[in-house]
């Protein structure tokens, strides 16, 4: 079988190193980070998160009232509709006993229906905190993937499963590599395979066809 998704890999990681993603001192901040940083950016999700952060327990944000947290969360945009979505999530996670190491004991799938049933998680969210919270390894579809192997001149699925299977068929079940994957394609999306390309330079470029519309 043709290595493509491996080769992608291997070329990034050889040029941009270690991304030791995810950005966040705990797993719980992980955790609620993904759902802050739903359509904005993670400057804004970040300035959220340092907002929230004495009150970053789970505990903490199940008491508090929803109004009180969206107003610590302003800067994420959408506060409102995150606020609920956080609430949604710890209702969820109370469930578990906000026990990060009891949930990794479940299967996989399993966790991922009950993640999709929550208010506000979609699958890209839901696979974000399987991979980096529940160290589970999942390929995460974003727009910056989609973007980089469309331009490479891939023929992709439109279908978010169909294309997370067939990246997860390459790259096997190897946890660190689905994390730095992720975290690679995302640095390499804002280094050089922006909204409108810097091909200079672009460790991609020998392979790429920079197919742009």
């Amino acid at each position: 079988m043709e290595q493509r998704f491996t080769q992608i890999y291997d070329r990034l990681h050889n040029y941009f190193g270690m991304q030791n993603w995810w950005p966040a001192d705990t797993v719980f901040e992980m955790m609620v980070g993904a759902i802050l940083v739903q359509n904005t950016n993670w400057r804004n999700a970040e300035k959220a998160l340092h907002h929230a952060k004495p009150f970053l327990t789970p505990e903490q944000l199940d008491e508090m009232p929803t109004e009180e947290l969206a107003l610590l969360i302003r800067s994420s945009g959408f506060y409102r509709v995150k606020a609920k979505r956080i609430k949604a999530f710890l209702k969820w996670f109370q469930r578990y006993d906000y026990s990060v190491e009891y949930i990794k004991t479940f299967n996989w799938e399993v966790l991922r229906q009950e993640l999709l049933q929550i208010n506000g998680i979609g699958r890209e969210t839901a696979d974000v905190i399987l991979l980096y919270a529940f160290a589970k390894p999942i390929f995460v579809v974003d727009a910056y993937a989609r973007r980089i192997f469309y331009r490479i001149g891939w023929s992709l699925p439109d279908s978010y499963d169909a294309l997370r299977q067939q990246v997860e068929a390459e790259l096997g079940d190897d946890l660190l590599v689905y994390q730095e994957f992720h975290a690679l394609l995302v640095e390499h999306a804002k280094e050089f395979c922006q909204v409108k390309p810097r091909c200079e330079h672009c460790p991609l470029q020998d392979i790429c066809e920079q197919r742009s519309k």
